[in-house]
């Protein structure tokens, strides 16, 4: 019995030691700020194909969209109020 509970003990200080020294990213900066690269991570990656390159042409396409898509759901919104049912299709 003394043996088990010995071993148990010994099983549990390593369970403890190991999740002190483990990563869990909770070094803030400041109150709030507790965003942190994991460990190895570059400070900041330049140059890379991930880095956000916004094409204005795009951007302006997707603005386009965007304000056709608002106007044709007001078009079956008004639609749907003044003859009580929702037709998608309104165009």
């Amino acid at each position: 019995m003394k043996r088990i509970l010995t071993m148990m003990a010994v099983a549990g200080a390593m369970v403890a030691s190991g999740a002190s020294l483990a990563y869990d990213g909770q070094k803030c900066k400041e109150a709030g700020n507790c965003w942190e690269a994991k460990p190895g991570y570059p400070e900041k990656i330049a140059g890379s194909k991930y880095d956000p390159k916004h094409d204005p042409v795009e951007v302006g396409k997707q603005q386009a969209s965007i304000k056709a898509m608002d106007a044709r759901n007001a078009k079956r919104i008004a639609n749907a109020k003044a003859t009580g049912k929702f037709v998608y299709d309104i165009e």
